[in-house]
């Protein structure tokens, strides 16, 4: 009995930042939405401004609740800039915790509260932060024919006119790597076999529409794409086979000793312009990320396991 409430407490270990987060999420929402009213007949940067201000407040919070309270060891890899600068934020996708990744490398350059993100379209319903992510300059997207890349065009322009910092974080596989879902992969496998692309084991194969459009329209506006590859410790079971990525949940009951972060900085002039060659581009960035997490993986030397080489 004395081990089993042991083990309960110890599984809820989330209840407190949780409630934190979630307690503090309807104050910050008026707080943002009285200066929204406020700022209505002012120019647009200076709305900005303040609203990336009170989004480096929260989000500095939730950080200190995914790094301090679950002491996390959070291991970068490459080339991160000391300073902030106007990027898109290319990633693998495993899991929500991966958003907050996104977060642990802006707050390294001082740029937290740049950080918007492009999301698939069903996410708008989240209470209270899906309609706060599309004010905070966040896009959402329908996928394939439904693709809307004149709205979201638009929605960048926007941004740009309004000089709006910008630390876009997109995941172009569209959906989350998930070997609990083997149809899934199966199915991004065969699509790269039937368009003549690379077949990736530990990643789905990319979509370029949403990354093209925010490159094409941006281009004169960003400084460099960041291309970043995320793997989370103990995410491999007793056969060596991949698990499920950590949920929020379970990352906050500190279930991940380790976050590895490879960061490759890719300068606008070497990304190809035209959409069919950029998707050749994209895969090939993500047949780098594959590598990576093969030797992360499966090194066949137990010691170059949970660990990134340069590939």
């Amino acid at each position: 009995m004395l081990l089993s409430l042991v083990l309960h407490t110890y599984s809820m270990r989330y209840v407190l930042p949780a409630a934190v987060m979630m307690g503090t999420a309807p104050t910050y929402v008026l707080a943002w939405g009285a200066w929204r009213l406020l700022s209505a007949v002012l120019p647009a940067r200076f709305y900005r401004e303040v609203d990336d201000r009170l989004y480096t407040i929260y989000q500095s919070m939730v950080l200190f609740f995914f790094e301090n309270y679950t002491g996390v060891q959070v291991i970068i890899y490459g080339d991160l800039p000391k300073n902030k600068e106007n990027v898109i934020y290319l990633s693998n996708h495993q899991c929500t915790v991966d958003w907050i990744v996104a977060d642990m490398l802006a707050i390294r350059q001082n740029a937290l509260g740049h950080v918007r993100y492009v999301l698939k379209d069903g996410l708008k319903w989240l209470p209270l932060y899906g309609w706060y992510f599309s004010q905070h300059g966040g896009v959402y997207v329908k996928r394939s024919a439904k693709f809307n890349e004149k709205e979201m065009r638009e929605k960048l322009r926007a941004q740009m006119k309004a000089e709006t910092p910008m630390y876009l974080v997109i995941f172009p596989e569209g959906t989350r790597y998930n070997p609990e879902i083997p149809k899934v992969i199966a199915d991004s496998q065969s699509f790269a076999e039937k368009e003549g692309l690379a077949i990736l084991k530990h990643v789905l194969t990319p979509r370029v529409k949403a990354t093209h459009v925010a490159i094409d329209t941006m281009k004169d506006y960003l400084d460099a794409v960041y291309d970043v590859t995320v793997a989370y410790e103990g995410t491999v079971d007793h056969k060596g086979q991949r698990k499920l990525a950590p949920s929020m949940t379970e990352f906050l009951c500190k279930e991940c000793p380790r976050v590895h972060i490879f960061i490759d900085r890719i300068e606008l002039k070497d990304i190809p312009e035209e959409q069919m060659y950029m998707r050749r581009w994209l895969h090939e960035r993500f047949e780098i990320k594959d590598k990576l997490l093969i030797e992360f993986y499966d090194a066949k030397d137990s010691k170059r396991r949970n660990k990134f080489d340069e590939v």
